[in-house]
């Protein structure tokens, strides 16, 4: 097994963001006058879904979805204090650099919204290459925008590692022939990552270290 590039998902794999998302939607929703209630914890627990999946499993939908997109994006940063690093992960990302192994980022998150939470952190830079939704390109679990960091970065599929927190970055990574490794402190549980049979799933972030240099 050689692993060449390692893609992260960002939300509950990176960064530690429910409650910012939760704020954030909340807030957009009723900017467009939309008054619904969501449950916290159910929320937490399909965060990873597209926003039309999450809307679709709470009853209800947005008419104009890119307006409750662009009212999310201009609000999200009012509530990135709640937001936070998961501990260990600038720790793997140097790790990865310092063995020259290729870091990548895929998300749902918008391309220009992905770019700047990397930044905020002081991320971005620890990456080759970010991958955001893009027009045109299908969302997670399609392998489609994992096969097109692929192909730009020039590495086989095969040698790629998907760590992520949700069944759709273990399926996503599935889809497009890569290894996978679900990742249990996120906002999806242990026996639910089961499920999904990950070829690894781990309980801390920089645990990957024994799966990228096994002894």
């Amino acid at each position: 097994m050689t692993i060449n590039l390692v893609v992260f998902d960002l939300d509950g794999t990176l960064i530690r963001s429910h409650e910012t998302i939760y704020k954030a939607t909340q807030h957009s929703l009723k900017e467009i006058g939309i008054m619904t209630e969501m449950p916290e914890q159910k929320f937490y627990n399909m965060i990873g879904l597209h926003f039309e999946d999450i809307f679709e499993e709470f009853g209800f939908s947005v008419p104009d979805f890119e307006q409750f997109i662009n009212v999310y994006k201009s609000v999200y940063f009012d509530f990135i204090n709640r937001s936070f690093v998961y501990p260990g992960v600038e720790d793997i990302l140097k790790k990865l650099r310092e063995n020259k192994l290729k870091i990548g980022l895929l998300t749902t998150k918008g391309q220009d919204q992905a770019e700047k939470i990397l930044k905020h952190f002081s991320l971005f830079d620890k990456f080759d290459y970010v991958m955001g939704r893009r027009p045109g390109i299908a969302h997670k679990p399609s392998p489609e925008p994992l096969l097109k960091i692929c192909s730009d970065i020039n590495i086989d599929v095969r040698n790629i590692l998907m760590v992520g927190d949700s069944e759709m970055d273990i399926q996503c990574g599935q889809n497009a022939g890569a290894m996978t490794c679900g990742v249990s402190y996120g906002y999806r549980s242990r026996e639910e990552l089961k499920k999904q049979k990950p070829d690894f799933l781990i309980d801390e972030i920089f645990s990957l270290v024994k799966i990228i240099y096994p002894e």
